[in-house]
């Protein structure tokens, strides 16, 4: 039975306590229920302050849902306020907690604004770009506020064996179309869609996530409610939704990739759609471990229409980085520092003999016998006269073919 509003203010009175014996005094006034997200697995409630301010309590159903609110208590936890401080948007926080029957009720601060869900995101600044930029500042947090805080941290090698072994569980339901079987494992086997570098992320966040408030009419992201998925792993699960923007989708990798403060990642849209796609695995794999035929019959339509959808489509990864990605991706690295640069010998061959003969008198400088030296003529009866064929010049070669020998020789490959 769902726990009344009543109920959850009162559980949040005995969570807010200790604050309200510090402060000047907190009372609630107001209390209302909150269905947002919650899906049944939370008994929710917004409550209002005598400060005008509001708060969200929320209580677990399930033991799943009990599990999904510690993750988030334990990310939240994580971002300290120097965290907080470098993040261009807000984040919950934790107001207290109290035991409420067999769960524990959590009350975290509310985050006004609207929502936008991924296929209505439009394309162009705004709300894509919005999206983008918040995402790479997340990503662009140092791996030690993750590692401190004791959540996940996975290596590219982990997110490939992970993958691997739900496409081998999808698989072993027997029920999964062959022609996505084909392409996942061509995915799999692609080495260079594998390699990233992994970063801070939220496990695969939604646009819904995210609230946004008009500042001029122009959509403003105010914060991200969601922080449970928070961890170390692809960067490129953060972004799987953009399958589902087709429209806002090169706008929000362009403007990622111009926020985001690393190397240049050339398969991250591969691998977000790769992922993307992965999730009707994860819904036929869940269906089968419950034994539900209803989830599983859900996700086999799902994939069925997904097979057809992709079935004329390039494989995953199937293009190559071209020689305009190349160079577009170096012109993204920093130029080197002028007064880096360092001109001291460093060999381990010196002999310091050798340098006596750079005395100040020229004359003992030079060999003894130098002047009894005869120098070798120069037979030009083999060198091609003026009419013979030249070598192609920069003009007549093929233009990419010049453009790679100019990238294989910037980058010492040559």
């Amino acid at each position: 039975m769902a726990r009344s509003p009543l109920t959850l203010a009162a559980a949040a009175t005995a969570a807010l306590a200790p604050v309200g014996s510090v402060g000047a005094g907190i009372g609630i006034v107001g209390a209302a229920t909150l269905t947002e997200d919650g899906a049944g697995r939370f008994d929710s409630a917004l409550l209002t302050l005598d400060d005008g301010s509001r708060l969200v309590v929320r209580v677990p159903a399930t033991p799943d849902a009990e599990a999904e609110l510690g993750r988030e208590t334990q990310a939240l936890a994580a971002l300290t306020a120097g965290v907080r401080a470098v993040l261009p948007f807000r984040a919950p926080e934790i107001r207290g907690t109290a035991r409420l029957g067999d769960g524990i009720a959590r009350v975290i601060t509310h985050l006004d604004g609207y929502r936008v869900d991924a296929a209505h995101v439009p394309t162009g600044r705004g709300v894509a770009t919005s999206l983008a930029e918040a995402i790479a500042a997340v990503h662009d947090l140092p791996a030690s506020v993750v590692q401190s805080a004791g959540l996940p941290v996975r290596t590219e090698t982990m997110v490939h064996a992970d993958t691997e072994r739900l496409l081998d569980r999808a698989e072993a339901t027997g029920r999964l179309p062959f022609g996505l079987l084909r392409r996942w494992s061509r995915a799999l086997t692609a080495e260079g869609l594998w390699r990233f570098e992994p970063t801070v992320t939220l496990g695969g966040v939604d646009p819904a996530s995210f609230a946004f408030v008009d500042v001029d009419e122009v959509p403003t992201l105010q914060g991200l409610l969601t922080w449970g998925g928070l961890g170390v792993g692809d960067p490129a699960e953060d972004l799987r939704w953009t399958s589902s923007a087709p429209e806002a989708a090169a706008t929000v990798f362009e403007a990622y990739a111009a926020q985001a403060h690393r190397s240049p990642d050339a398969m991250i849209a591969e691998r977000a759609r790769l992922h993307a796609e992965l999730e009707f695995a994860k819904w036929l794999v869940h269906g089968h471990e419950v034994g539900s035929e209803a989830i599983m019959d859900d996700a086999v339509a799902l994939l069925e229409a997904l097979d057809e959808s992709v079935r004329d489509a390039a494989p995953i990864a199937a293009g190559t980085v071209t020689v305009d990605d190349a160079i577009a991706a170096l012109g993204r690295v920093p130029e080197p520092r002028s007064d880096a640069v360092d001109t001291s010998m460093q060999t381990d061959a010196y002999d310091p003999g050798s340098m006596d003969l750079f005395g100040e008198d020229e004359d003992e400088a030079r060999p003894t016998d130098a002047t009894d030296l005869e120098t070798e003529p120069i037979e030009f009866s083999d060198w091609p006269g003026p009419d013979a064929a030249q070598p192609p010049s920069d003009e007549d070669r093929d233009p990419d073919d010049a453009a790679r020998n100019a990238l294989r020789r910037w980058t010492g490959t040559a």
